[in-house]
């Protein structure tokens, strides 16, 4: 299981707690009590602070030398095939207000009108250039072809500039005016687009702008998982990232119904059809995205929320499973709320279940595993743990 984003720093606001610490987890805290909790670097020196990184080390492979580009792996996950000359990056629909950065997903708009804003962004401007790909919610997919210097080029994440100015923060370097000039002219068609204009009638938060960003490029490298680890494998997230990973390892993607990136997942259903999988599969990984959003959007009760449901509706039913199960239970990366955006630190798991030895650990959290003395560094040897090998 995964809890994307759910370690973090003390917060005034609980107490002097994390949002790990501060949430009531009793399943988490049994797995603890019962088995081994350490921390693993999941984000090697030097690596950008992102999913990707720590997403591809706790599946067990080396983000630096099986490294892909973070638009490549989402546009994997949508079936997009990238020609040998075409570079893909994540496109975030954002509000821009005032030269700031209001909103990185424009309120978390709804897919179905994001994607009515980039079908016409591909009529506007799509051509033998660029291609726009509608995804989820403000997460989207921009491929342009003949230009690969934009590999080069230096980006910003929006999620790390909430409420600041964004002037000095758009692409630069090698190639970035192409990247700039688009972005200039979706800001004048968006101001008129329909969906625009209904949001902001309903008080909601329009999409001014597009914003590109993580480049990537056809992968060649990530071996298939089963062939690696003679396991099958099955994932479920309600994000592209991970489905993108699933996609470029040959691990079986779960398509469950309700399982979203926010608040509003299904966390009952994605654990059922999660653990419906074992009857063929070996492996199942859950990816839980509520911590991060709520990180990012700087809502420490959000997120204590949400590890918390994590915690009920998840983790309760894969431990009551039983039978010979062996479960590892952890974040990709913190999602510090202070800081509203990613950090490197090491983060906090837990390994339960057959053959496991309990390492004098009495809850799951950042404290608890620092103290257990236990680091696990490259990340990726998570991986080695779970499986035994």
């Amino acid at each position: 299981m995964i809890l994307d984003g759910a370690a973090g720093w003390p917060l005034e606001q609980l107490g002097g707690l994390t949002s790990l610490a501060a949430a009531r987890t009793p399943n988490l805290g049994r797995m603890a009590a019962e088995g081994t909790v350490g921390l693993a670097r999941t984000v090697p020196p030097g690596t950008e602070a992102s999913s990707a990184a720590a997403c591809t080390s706790i599946l067990g492979y080396d983000p630096v030398a099986d490294y892909v580009g973070r638009g490549a792996i989402e546009a994997a996950s949508m079936g997009i095939r990238l020609e040998d000359d075409e570079v893909a990056l994540r496109l975030n629909l954002v509000s821009i207000v005032d030269g700031s950065m209001d909103s990185y997903s424009c309120g978390r708009i709804a897919t179905e009108q994001s994607r009515e804003i980039v079908a016409d962004l591909q009529t506007a401007f799509g051509g033998p250039m660029f291609r726009f790909y509608p995804g989820v919610s403000y997460r989207h997919i921009l491929v342009v072809k003949g230009h690969p210097e934009l590999l080069g080029s230096t980006y910003t994440a929006p999620h790390d500039i909430s409420g600041m100015p964004i002037e000095t923060r758009r692409p630069s370097g090698a190639g970035a005016g192409l990247l700039t000039g688009l972005m200039d002219r979706a800001h004048v068609f968006l101001q008129s687009h329909p969906v625009s204009i209904r949001r902001r009638a309903a008080g909601e938060t329009p999409a001014t702008d597009i914003w590109p960003f993580w480049p990537g490029i056809a992968p060649r490298s990530l071996a298939d998982f089963e062939t690696r680890r003679g396991v099958r494998a099955a994932l479920t997230s309600g994000v592209d990232l991970l489905g993108g990973l699933a996609t470029l390892t040959g691990i079986d993607r779960l398509e469950i119904p309700g399982v979203t990136d926010g608040s509003d997942n299904d966390y009952a259903g994605q654990a059922e059809g999660a653990l419906s999988a074992l009857a063929d599969h070996d492996l199942v990984v859950i990816h839980l995205e509520t911590p991060d959003e709520e990180g990012h959007a700087g809502d420490a009760d959000g997120k204590v929320a949400g590890i918390e449901a994590i915690d009920r509706e998840v983790v309760a039913r894969v431990l009551a499973l039983g039978g010979e199960l062996r479960v590892l239970c952890m974040p990709d990366h913190p999602t510090p709320v202070a800081l509203m955006t990613h950090t490197a630190d090491p983060v906090p798991f837990v390994l339960w279940g057959s053959g496991v030895a309990h390492n004098g650990a009495s809850a799951f959290d950042e404290q608890q595993a620092a103290s257990s003395g236990l680091l696990v560094d490259p990340g990726r040897g998570v991986m080695d743990l779970l499986l035994g090998s």
